[in-house]
């Protein structure tokens, strides 16, 4: 028959291991999706905006540019997703390495040290103990890097996923603005394209904070307050030095 603290045991290292490792992924894909799909939205209707805003260019020149900082942004955004996620898997095996020795060199005293850190999540000292134990016979470095690192020795983040995953996200939020302002609806793009742009951010603020757990609300007004100023001042930049230019 199962003891209590058993029970306790296997509910600790099951509900923290799957915690952790559906909270790495949520956060994971929430970080390159959303905001990759915001950044798109957002870089790309500023650009858009700033050239169609001078006086007499044509759509053909709107559509080229834009289609030039789409393809341009998501290429960028995939590049430095790679980089960042490829120096933060770099920094984890280096961590694992370091940690992989130093149970070689003092076993006992790095089981002590898991013991401490279970113990200072309120567990008494004898049954920090017995988990740290259980833990440890296990998988040692599997134990100390979740407890210790607050990283999964078996799973890394793949920097080809990150990378393929923002170039997408980017590239379809970009295109949204630029269909605007490309559309049939000459006299009335900048309105279509301010709307549409506004329209979305509300949508993937709500969403991307619903998926984090916060508040929607000020997902919503953080994405549409600063979409806002970046369609403004870049709106006003190119219709000032389109006028110069112009003139």
């Amino acid at each position: 028959m199962t003891k209590p603290n058993d029970k306790v045991i296997d509910a600790v290292i099951g509900n923290a291991e799957f915690k952790r490792n559906a909270m790495a992924a949520r956060l994971n894909w929430l970080r390159a999706g959303v905001l990759g799909a915001n950044d798109g939205i957002m870089s790309t209707s500023g650009l858009v905006l700033g050239v169609a805003a001078s006086p007499g260019v044509s759509s053909s020149t709107v559509l080229l540019a834009g289609t030039a900082a789409v393809v341009a942004g998501s290429i960028s955004m995939a590049g430095g997703e790679y980089a960042s996620v490829s120096a933060q898997r770099d920094s984890e095996k280096a961590a694992l390495a370091q940690e992989r020795k130093e149970l070689h060199d003092d076993p006992a005293g790095e089981l002590r040290e898991l013991a401490w850190f279970y113990e200072q999540k309120g567990m008494s000292l004898a049954l920090a103990m017995r988990v740290a134990e259980e833990l440890t016979k296990k998988d040692a470095l599997r134990a100390h890097a979740e407890a210790e690192l607050g990283i999964d020795s078996e799973h890394h983040v793949s920097p080809t996923q990150a990378a393929l995953s923002s170039f997408i996200a980017f590239a379809a939020g970009g295109l949204l603005p630029l269909l605007a302002i490309s559309g049939p609806w000459i006299e009335f793009r900048i309105q279509a394209t301010v709307i549409s742009v506004l329209l979305a951010l509300i949508l993937t603020g709500y969403v991307g904070a619903k998926i984090g757990g916060a508040k929607p609300l000020r997902g919503v007004i953080r994405n549409v307050a600063v979409s806002s100023i970046t369609m403004i001042i870049t709106y006003v930049f190119g219709l000032l030095v389109g006028t110069n230019l112009a003139g």
